[in-house]
């Protein structure tokens, strides 16, 4: 679990450092320089991106991380796995482009009435794809070799410097909308190819493919989960995204833009997840091929807990400042009515990062073709929710068909997981946790009611006022959260983490 830790740590070192970026980027100059049709448009192309990306891969991402064990092989170069996972992507984009372009017509009928923005630039969703895709392979191959800090810096922060870039010269006229959105697609290029090089620094990849080190064994089982992954991948994939799809299609890109700040805002619940997931991943898919049911146990739950913990614990943190969050961005009054949206779309973030582990291991095991059934489950479930929900609630409808989704999905996928695999992510440390975040709320509760006032009223101006009180907050609550998470011993890890920040300050 060290190198978990250690790597994870420094990912997400990487992954706040992006969220900074991102943070101006998103309430400072998207916000203040671009019309909320305009917010919609760049996150539907890049949902659309996105989807027709992760079709693409074929799955490759996933099934790197299963049968990468098998050509592990330092001295040999691992006998060209890296060919394979470049290969097996581009005749995937080669296929989907193909039906992208036979259904566009379609396509462009469902966005025309209230996103005809979109349809004008949908062409733009072909080059944008192909570039986060092979993003994505290049990082996932350095995911396998343990190396994720450069990947994730580039991913994290280089993409959103340069689209920091991008909106800024758009916001000074430099750049037209045309412009604007191809610099946007070339963003992922840039960042693709500098993943590229870093990979080829590590000298462990090689272009060339060696068909005659695959014994019949290895072929005929990678073709039939290959098989199953593209069977698999149009839910998977269609999932992150549907939402976007749904509220632009059905409410206009306008409303999109809306709903796409407070989802930025809910994605930073995420962030630890990103980085521990992507380190434990090949660590969860070693002990399954050796059948350490221990050792995937063990790990299984220190990851479910340290994501349970991180992510409830910054949700707090985001909620206590919501308000004020909603004053600072320029044009606030417009974001906030999105204000719901956070906090149900945060609860998806809690579920989906703390149990996603259970999905992982059920993909690594012998038992992984029932993953298409539970996908199908979420799929339909999200589908029809939003079909319901959307008419009576809008964008919030749309948040709790999320909502509503996961929890059915996971309720079926981790009871099969815990029955055959013999697997369970769950602890009594996520109810410990559970229970000292709930206290620190009705304890923020109580502190707002009785002495925020106080602190409001010693500056003439409120803002003022609502930083003063922020800041002590969230100041308050943070100490006290770690105070007593160090002192409940609820995790090891963590607790050593805090030991050697005190030590250190100590030395200072």
């Amino acid at each position: 679990m060290g190198i978990v830790v250690r790597q994870s740590i420094k990912g997400t070192i990487m992954n706040y450092l992006g969220v900074f970026v991102g943070f101006i980027t998103t309430f400072f100059i998207v916000t203040k320089y671009l019309t909320t049709e305009e917010v919609g448009l760049t996150r539907v192309l890049v949902d659309a991106s996105i989807l027709l990306s992760g079709l693409a891969q074929l799955g490759t991402s996933t099934s790197a991380m299963r049968y990468y064990p098998y050509f592990k092989d330092e001295k040999e170069r691992d006998h060209g796995f890296f060919g394979w996972s470049v290969l097996i992507p581009l005749v995937g984009f080669v296929f989907f482009t193909i039906l992208f372009l036979i259904f566009k017509k379609p396509i462009e009928n469902y966005f025309s009435q209230n996103s005809s923005l979109f349809v004008d630039y949908i062409y733009f969703v072909i080059p944008m794809a192909f570039f986060m895709m092979y993003l994505l392979v290049f990082e996932t191959n350095s995911n396998l070799l343990m190396r994720i800090v450069i990947p994730r810096f580039i991913r994290e922060v280089g993409i959103r410097l340069m689209t920091l870039a991008v909106y800024l010269m758009y916001a000074f006229d430099i750049l037209n909308l045309d412009g604007m959105v191809m610099a946007l697609c070339l963003t992922y290029g840039v960042a693709t190819i500098l993943n590229i090089i870093y990979l080829f620094s590590l000298k462990r990849i090689s272009f060339k493919i060696q068909p005659s080190f695959i014994s019949s064994w290895l072929r005929k089982d990678f073709v039939f989960y290959t098989l199953f992954l593209i069977a698999t991948s149009l839910a998977s994939n269609l999932i992150p995204v549907l939402n976007t799809f749904f509220v632009s299609g059905k409410l206009g890109l306008a409303v999109a833009g809306i709903n796409t700040i407070a989802v930025y805002i809910a994605s930073m619940v995420e962030i630890p997840y990103r980085s521990l997931a992507a380190i434990s991943r090949p660590q969860i898919s070693q002990g399954m091929k050796d059948n350490d049911m221990t050792a995937v146990n063990e790990l299984v739950k220190n990851v479910s807990l340290h994501q349970f913990l991180a992510s409830t614990f910054i949700f707090f943190l985001i909620w206590i400042n919501i308000d004020l969050i909603y004053t600072l961005i320029p044009n606030g009054d417009v974001y906030d009515e999105a204000m719901l949206v956070v906090f149900i779309l945060s609860f998806v973030k809690i579920i989906n990062t703390s149990l996603n582990v259970g999905a992982t291991v059920l993909s690594y095991s012998k038992y992984y073709y029932y993953s298409l059934l539970f996908t199908v489950i979420l799929t339909v479930t999200a589908i029809y929710m939003n079909i319901k929900l959307i008419p009576l609630w809008g964008m919030n409808g749309a948040a709790l068909a999320s909502l509503v989704s996961y929890i059915v999905y996971y309720l079926f996928l981790l009871t099969f997981v815990k029955i055959k695999v013999k697997v369970n992510p769950f602890s009594m440390r996520e109810l410990y946790t559970f229970l000292i975040i709930f206290t620190l709320f009705i304890m923020d509760y109580v502190f707002q009611n009785y002495l925020s006032g106080y602190l409001l009223s010693l500056f003439d101006t409120e803002l003022l006022g609502q930083i003063l009180d922020s800041i002590v907050r969230t100041s308050l609550f943070s100490m006290l959260g770690v105070v007593i998470i160090y002192k409940s011993n609820i995790s090891k890890q963590v607790n050593d983490i805090i030991d050697k920040i005190l030590s250190f300050l100590k030395l200072t």
